[in-house]
């Protein structure tokens, strides 16, 4: 009898901790509503959404990752880690202990309500990744590492609370929905091959005030005076075998102030292409094109996002560049500039070398 009441006493007591463990590991969520692995903000634009998972990563699951299903209004979609009785109507990264990447701004939130620049904006269809280096846990630090589409953006080394750190999700604008996948997995060591397959900063002979992730140039710059331009400069010229290039508009910004052309080598860092003597370029806002003048002429439509500008030489078919596949300083130097970034409507910037030549200086 006594043993009997024995294993009654154990079942129960089993039973207990399952009830207990359920409410410890129980997903939280406010002004979202929930469907199977989707996620979409339910609330009225005044007010964050927020979903914390039930379980915190760990070795065994130490990544996460979401996809853009729906931007909605603002896209102010936010993935990061918080702890796990994190107030569900803040963003994560704006209360103490948390940290987040945010894809309206591109922003890096870390337990503040001011952001870092940090990586690139996110949109439709783009997969935001978050998860933890197990290995580099000491003294109560982990290094947190955010990825877009496989990619490491970047990482930070951030407090680990003692019950550990939990994906979270925030929204804040009417249409945004997303698709979590908590048991995402990313390779390290396979992301890095990616990256140094299609990393392309060894491109670029001198970048100021740009991030380059990948084939993306994105400003970074201050933009308050007509000093702050950011400027990318390829590292070889165009030739006759290479002749042409292309730059998407990805995302215009506040005022599209994005210049495609060519310029000198030693091209001012602050000067918008076009602006100085030796350099002509297309300027996106409004259309002008600027050939060593800082008073640009009509010459086409004004370019957006999506659009596609292109840049090239039309070279006479006798022509031959001196030292052309040679490392050395011999010929004329055409350098392509990219301030800021980005077009998509095919227009086309055609340069007689002959002009080039006359008016553009090594």
């Amino acid at each position: 009898m006594d043993d009997i009441n024995l294993h009654y006493r154990f079942l129960n007591w089993r039973r207990r901790i399952r009830d207990v463990r359920a409410v410890h590991f129980q997903e939280r969520y406010k002004r979202m509503l929930k469907n199977g692995d989707t996620l979409s903000y339910q609330g009225n634009s005044d007010e964050v959404g927020c979903y914390v998972a039930p379980r915190p990563l760990s070795k065994g699951n130490c990544y996460f990752e979401v996809t853009i299903m729906d931007t909605g209004v603002r896209g102010t979609i936010a993935v990061g880690l918080v702890p796990q009785f994190y107030k569900l109507d803040h963003q994560p990264g704006w209360l103490p202990q948390s940290v987040a990447y945010h894809a309206d701004d591109g922003k890096l939130y870390d337990g503040n309500p001011v952001g870092q620049q940090f990586g690139p904006k996110c949109n439709r269809g783009d997969r935001i990744g978050c998860g933890i280096y197990c290995d580099t846990i000491e003294a109560g630090l982990t290094t947190v590492f955010f990825t877009k589409n496989g990619k490491e953006v970047g990482s930070l080394v951030f407090p680990a609370a003692a019950e550990g750190l939990f994906p979270a999700i925030g929204m804040h604008s009417l249409g945004e929905e997303v698709r979590l996948d908590l048991q995402a997995e990313w390779d390290m060591e396979e992301a890095d091959s990616i990256m140094m397959v299609d990393s392309h900063e060894d491109d670029w002979g001198r970048l100021y005030d740009i991030r380059v992730t990948g084939t993306l140039l994105e400003y970074v710059g201050k933009g308050k005076s007509i000093l702050d331009v950011g400027l990318a400069q390829a590292r070889q010229p165009l030739s006759t075998r290479c002749h042409y290039f292309e730059v998407e508009i990805v995302d215009a910004g506040e005022k599209c102030y994005i210049a495609l052309g060519l310029a000198r080598r030693d091209y001012p860092k602050n000067r918008h292409p076009g602006w100085s003597q030796g350099s002509v370029a297309y300027h996106a806002d409004d259309g002008k094109i600027f050939h060593g003048s800082g008073v640009g002429e009509p010459f086409g439509p004004r370019c957006i996002e999506g659009d596609i500008m292109g840049c090239g030489i039309m070279f006479p078919r006798d022509y031959i560049l001196d030292g052309e596949g040679k490392d050395n300083k011999m010929g004329p130097h055409f350098q392509f500039n990219v301030s800021l970034l980005f077009p998509n409507g095919n227009l086309f910037i055609v340069a007689d070398v002959k002009d080039m030549l006359r008016n553009f200086g090594d």
